[in-house]
């Protein structure tokens, strides 16, 4: 006899997958005479595989569950409690009494979660430019629900009670953010569409509008589909599926055959396996007209149907007493046509209008950021051909001390008198006011006037000297020196 993997229900799945698959009391066994019937070995029960929850805290959270049920105070009080109270927050509480093994565990899980959460926004403020900007981490911590970010140490009561709330309102929404995105995907597709038809000429724009209706119509003639989760739709899975007669059809077996892993419930998982054979009458991933993005979500809607007419408690699971109780109801022996996406437009035309508003203020606003970054650029060129003019500057500057230090020049030695060291004449040149300098010039011979002769040039040479309280050439200066002062005395 199997044993059951569940007491009332699947906790991972029950609770909006929320925790793992827990085993329950087994069956009491039948008493065997073990002298004469020998026991078969018991090989280990594989764990039920874990399903995606689609959050983004899906890694964290399954940690959670996974050392949850390793307590066995836990795991006794989860059994015991309804689902409700656990939606409530009741079993919550009950994390003041596991082992400290597994509080120390929880602490290390949620230390490390916060500190992932801290990386995103890191890296969310990077993105959008703010490398510059002090990053309250404590504030943005806050869109975070699921967990307590005002002791980012400690995993407490609170932190398993937000869990609890947090993907049990997540996963009710779930659904309906899928929806949206299809809604955009759809859009997008018709935007496309019209802006594709803008840059053809009026004979490629009537070509391309004939083969668009075309292909819409092809898409819609398709084999009638059943509806979802009704009497023939079942039947007809027994029959090609299963390969079985389908008057010899009984809702009991059909359910064990399809609970594929054997828990007693329909996930969502195998209850949209259950709709291939109606999609397979719509989409063929080898046509033109079929979008297999649609094909996903036409399934979507079935078992989302499904869900709501067959999940009377609605923990997104269909047990057996609940699958048996649907099939005597008069929708699963008589059921409504079923309607198809291409019947069911996925937007309004002012949904459309809103959403190509929304492109274009994009585009316009990438536009102003991309002339923006253009401008950094062209400042950043600019700026880089100025330090490359510098390091041009500086390294002939170096190249030139270079070569100076390589000649070694030194200065020619200085000529001292006793007491006081004869000025250089070309610093008398220098020093000479305007004045002066004309009436050094008006001594100067012109080039036609003859030139003076030596006896006379030094007279008036002593003369100008004179006058600037200079010593005199020649007889004024000590013996050695006259012959130096030659060649330099001659002003011009």
């Amino acid at each position: 006899m199997r044993s059951s993997i569940h007491n009332k229900m699947c906790w991972s799945r029950a609770l909006l997958i929320l925790l793992v698959q827990l085993l329950s009391v087994e069956a009491v066994p039948i008493r065997i005479d073990k002298t004469k019937v020998k026991e078969p070995e018991k090989t280990p029960e594989e764990p039920p595989a874990s399903v995606e929850t689609g959050l983004h805290y899906d890694r964290y959270l399954r940690e959670v569950i996974d050392f949850l049920e390793k307590d066995q105070h836990f795991r006794e009080k989860l059994h015991n409690t309804d689902m409700e109270d656990i939606k409530q927050g009741k079993l919550a509480k009950e994390l003041d009494f596991v082992s400290h093994h597994v509080r120390t565990k929880l602490d290390e899980l949620k230390r490390q979660e916060v500190n992932r959460l801290r990386t995103l926004i890191k890296a969310k403020q990077d993105l959008e430019g703010g490398n510059d900007i002090a990053v309250d981490h404590q504030a943005l911590l806050k869109q975070f629900e699921y967990l307590n970010h005002m002791n980012p140490h400690t995993f407490e009561v609170d932190d398993l009670d937000r869990l609890i709330k947090s993907a049990t309102k997540d996963l009710e929404n779930y659904d309906k953010e899928r929806h949206e995105e299809f809604k955009k995907y759809e859009m997008m597709k018709e935007h496309d569409r019209r802006e594709h038809l803008k840059t053809l000429d009026e004979d490629e724009r009537k070509r391309e509008e004939e083969h668009y209706e075309e292909m819409r119509k092809k898409h819609a003639d398709h084999p009638k589909v059943n509806h979802p989760g009704s009497q023939n739709q079942l039947k007809e899975v027994w029959e090609e599926a299963d390969g079985l007669d389908p008057e010899d059809f009984d809702p009991k077996t059909f359910f064990n055959l399809h609970d594929t892993n054997g828990d007693g419930f329909f996930d969502e998982q195998e209850l949209e396996a259950l709709f291939t054979k109606e999609l397979e009458k719509i989409y063929d991933p080898t046509n033109e007209e079929d979008d297999m993005v649609e094909m996903e979500e036409e399934r979507l809607r079935m078992r989302e149907h499904v869900m709501n007419e067959v999940d009377s408690n609605k923990d997104r699971l269909v047990s057996l007493d609940e699958f048996l109780v649907a099939t005597k109801k008069k929708e699963f022996l008589e059921p409504d046509s079923w309607e198809t996406l291409e019947q069911n437009q996925a937007y309004t035309d002012e949904e459309m209008r809103e959403f190509e508003e929304h492109l274009a203020q994009q585009e316009q606003d990438l536009n102003l950021k991309a002339v923006d970054l253009q401008k950094q650029r062209d400042e950043l060129e600019r700026q880089q051909e100025q330090l490359n003019a510098q390091k041009i500057e500086l390294q002939q500057a170096v190249e030139h001390m270079e070569r100076l230090k390589s000649q070694k020049v030194e200065p020619p030695p200085e000529v001292h008198v006793e007491g006081n060291a004869i000025p250089d004449i070309h610093a008398v040149d220098s020093q000479l006011h305007p004045g002066q300098e004309a009436q050094s010039q008006e001594h100067q011979p012109a080039a036609h006037a003859p030139q003076d002769t030596p006896q006379e040039h030094n007279n008036q040479q002593n003369q100008d000297l004179s006058q600037q309280g200079l010593p005199q050439a020649h007889h004024d200066l000590p013996p050695g020196h006259q012959e130096a002062l030659q060649g330099q005395h001659n002003v011009p």
